[in-house]
């Protein structure tokens, strides 16, 4: 103890090392020491409690055995088809070994491009040049066929795209152009039939994606126009099943996309899906209000609406309410929400760019367009009133501020600029982090208060 009280502490210093330095020693019991400092100082401690042979959990040690199994397995999968690749063998045995690798891995992107090697180097059909029925034009393709000549068959070398042991040649001895494209149509199903389990686990892996849209490609190059068409078709089905288990995954709404650019081409004997795809984004919009990817598709797909509507003037304009109508609800509702400003502010800039080539209402005069813009900056501000630490209002009411300097070509009001440099001081008090924009901002619009 040090004068009256005692100190407990655990002694880290070895016995050896306390006589070293002078220090009387002494044991009491089993785990107690006391050690002598001098001058009435005594420390005691307790030695720390002896501990049993390590011992590792069975169940650890059961699973760190699996994993080292696992481990082994893969290599040894990865290396039988490394050597089919050096060995030039793209043949079926080949393309089973994909399977199960791609199974435990799907983003090994080079295992998706062995796959395809397995499949034009004799899985699938070889097709001549300028063969595609649903490139070929109605007049040609009654006699159009898949016979391929046997420099056309082959590849430019071997390195390209190795033979496999047994290639399908089209045109060969017992077989049609009709048999290759049944076989083909079953391969093109199957490889799709695939990907599904695999895209239901990862969805977001863009090599399935990139894969399945290779696959529907040689539908489109492969397969009569109806055929190939069922099978986009189908597709924009799946996307639209994956879309109702994760409603904002950007990868499906990105392939969605193109899979309707590629039903509205002529090469599927297309029209406009504009209409029900509007509709499709309604739905979504209903379901999920922070669905940016919806209000993206619904941005993207009005220009081309309204002109296939042959939309007079006055339509255009009701359309235009309409939609604000619905994004200010929505905005009442969750105003902290991005998504929902972002096709807000998609609306109010396109009435504050009167030579936009993706004009809503193009006949609308600046006065009419200012009076909307003033209209929005109004509904905005009653929003500070219950919301006055959400950034994304001072950044619309910013924003739209510069955007009606632009559109009439005055400077805003003495008044007016007040708001905008307190809007902007809110703004550097909520987001700090970008204070050198707000600042950049500042000088631009001439806000310093020395000019106020």
């Amino acid at each position: 103890m040090i004068g009256s009280e005692p100190i407990s502490i655990i002694l880290m210093v070895p016995c050896t090392a306390a006589w070293k330095r002078g220090m009387g020693f002494e044991r009491h019991g089993e785990d107690e020491i006391v050690v002598n400092l001098g001058d009435h100082a005594l420390v005691t401690g307790r030695l720390p409690a002896r501990r049993s042979p390590h011992r590792a959990d069975p169940n650890r040690r059961a699973a760190q055995a699996g994993s080292r199994k696992r481990s082994k397995k893969y290599r040894a999968l990865e290396d039988q088809i490394r050597q089919q690749i050096a060995d030039g063998n793209y043949g079926p045995e080949t393309f089973q070994l994909t399977s199960k690798l791609l199974r435990l891995n799907p983003e090994y992107y080079t295992i998706w491009n062995a796959r395809r090697r397995c499949l034009i180097s004799g899985l699938l059909s070889r097709q001549s040049a300028g063969s595609s029925p649903s490139k070929a034009s109605q007049s040609s393709s009654a006699t159009d066929t898949r016979t391929a000549s046997s420099a056309d068959s082959l590849p430019s070398s071997s390195t390209e795209t190795p033979q496999p042991p047994s290639p399908r040649t089209a045109g060969r001895s017992g077989t049609t152009p009709d048999d290759d494209a049944s076989k083909d149509a079953e391969t093109v199903r199957a490889e799709l039939g695939f990907t599904v389990p695999l895209l239901m686990e990862f969805p977001k892996c863009y090599w399935i994606w990139n894969y399945r849209l290779w696959i529907l490609d040689q539908a489109t190059e492969r397969f009569e126009k109806p055929v190939a068409r069922r099978i986009w078709e189908e597709e924009l089905g799946l996307v639209s099943k994956m879309l109702t288990k994760d409603r904002r995954n950007f990868h499906a709404w990105g392939y969605r996309r193109h899979v309707v650019t590629q039903l509205e081409s002529s090469l599927l004997s297309g029209k406009s899906l504009a209409e029900p795809e509007f509709e499709y984004t309604t739905k979504k919009i209903h379901d999920d209000l922070s669905n940016f990817s919806a209000w993206h598709n619904r941005s993207q797909i009005i220009a081309r609406l309204l002109d296939e509507r042959k939309a007079d003037d006055e339509t255009r304009k009701e359309f235009l309410d309409k939609e604000l109508d619905l994004v200010r609800e929505a905005l009442n509702v969750g105003p902290e929400d991005q998504s929902l400003w972002y096709y807000h502010q998609f609306l109010v800039l396109n009435l504050a760019d009167p030579a936009g080539s993706r004009q809503i209402a193009p006949s609308l005069t600046v006065d009419q367009r200012k009076s909307y813009i003033d209209r929005e900056v109004t509904d905005i501000k009653d929003l500070l009133e219950d919301y006055k630490d959400i950034k994304w209002i001072y950044e619309a009411l910013i924003e739209y501020a510069v955007a009606l300097n632009q559109l009439t070509g005055q400077a805003p009001e003495s008044e007016y600029k007040k708001d905008v440099a307190s809007w902007l001081a809110k703004l550097k008090e909520l987001d700090p982090m970008r204070n050198g924009r707000w600042a950049d901002l500042e000088k631009q619009l001439g806000l310093s208060y020395d000019n106020i």
